[in-house]
């Protein structure tokens, strides 16, 4: 486990560190949320001062859940107030980056040149756009960014509450879709751990419930499917509807419950102007390589890319040429 193997340098970096700012990627999930607030409470237990930054205007129904009962119970703010709250002396600061380590994805990229003191957990591969002046944790063996910050809280002996717990478990079941993906014995550890810890499997359940008419509108993909090789599984959403990357991203797991299916790629509009794929595999196929082609990026699991005023249509044709040349090689 490469975090528990740092376990002394990390703490010398927070030692260090008088005041520590939290900050995950955009559109927070379950698993960026909760390695976040379970490196708050490592931080608190080491008796310091520490926010957690979120500008998301909108969240999803499991992080929308936590944030509601947590509400008062931890310092969040947003990137506009994290230069007011830095301690004067400029090398007793330290930004923690959870859960990506590439500077396009995080909650703000502007607060990034404030911080000569950076840390990043990740579970995810390098890419083009990952953060260099940075201590780096980089693990894309390990199932989730929940999953390593369990391990440094064993590593430290830290007692955590049971709600607490629960939150870094549901991460762990989300990134792993319910433990049928990237996971190992470490991963069946980490949960045992939390578990042992007071970890709610049913508290779990309630806040990965999902919103009925978001999960229909879901199942819309499931209609429009293409098979490539007889392996690679592709949806394409419609032109009419914006959906949220992470809708993107549970259609791509389903795909893989299908009989001979080794990878999926969903492509739909995730904003106005802005298409996305999100890509899953079950490891026998590389859609990292296809995803850096196209200007995105992932490891041997999971990934995405993002393209600007481009049809959803051509960004199909786009990826189905990169499919091609992969095929060819």
């Amino acid at each position: 486990m490469l975090i528990v193997e740092n376990k002394k340098k990390i703490n010398k970096k927070i030692r260090k560190a008088k005041t520590v700012f939290i900050m995950a990627h955009k559109d927070l999930d379950l698993d960026a949320l909760g390695s976040s607030i379970g490196m708050y409470v490592i931080l608190k237990h080491k008796r310091k001062n520490c926010f957690l930054v979120i500008d998301d205007k909108t969240h999803e129904l499991g992080v929308e859940k936590v944030l509601k009962e947590l509400d008062g119970c931890v310092n969040i703010i947003k990137s506009k107030d994290v230069s007011k709250n830095m301690h004067p002396i400029e090398s007793k600061n330290l930004l923690l980056i959870l859960d990506t380590a590439k500077k396009d994805l995080v909650q703000s990229s502007d607060i990034l040149k404030l911080f000569t003191n950076k840390m990043i957990f990740d579970h995810h591969g390098k890419g083009k756009t990952t953060i260099k002046d940075a201590f780096l944790i980089q693990d894309d063996k390990v199932s989730s960014t929940c999953e390593m910050i369990t391990n440094l809280i064993e590593a430290y002996d830290i007692e955590i509450d049971p709600y607490y717990a629960t939150i870094l478990l549901s991460g762990i079941v989300l990134d792993t879709n319910n433990f049928t993906l990237k996971t190992t014995a470490d991963t069946y550890y980490a949960a045992y751990y939390l578990a042992s810890l007071g970890a709610s499997a049913k508290k779990v359940q309630y806040l990965l419930k999902q919103d009925l008419l978001e999960y229909t509108e879901r199942e819309k993909l499931l209609t429009k499917i293409e098979i490539i090789d007889k392996k690679i599984a592709i949806s394409k959403a419609s032109a009419s509807t914006v959906y949220r990357r992470e809708d993107l991203a549970k259609v791509a797991d389903t795909l893989l419950f299908f009989n001979d299916i080794e990878a999926s790629f969903v492509i739909g509009k995730i904003g106005k102007t802005t298409v996305g794929i999100s890509a899953r595999s079950l490891g026998n196929y590389d859609i990292s390589k296809i995803l850096d082609k196209l200007g995105g990026g992932g490891d041997d699991y999971n990934g995405a890319v993002k393209f600007e005023k481009k049809t959803i249509s051509k960004v199909e044709e786009l990826l189905k040429k990169e499919i091609k040349n992969q095929e060819g090689e």
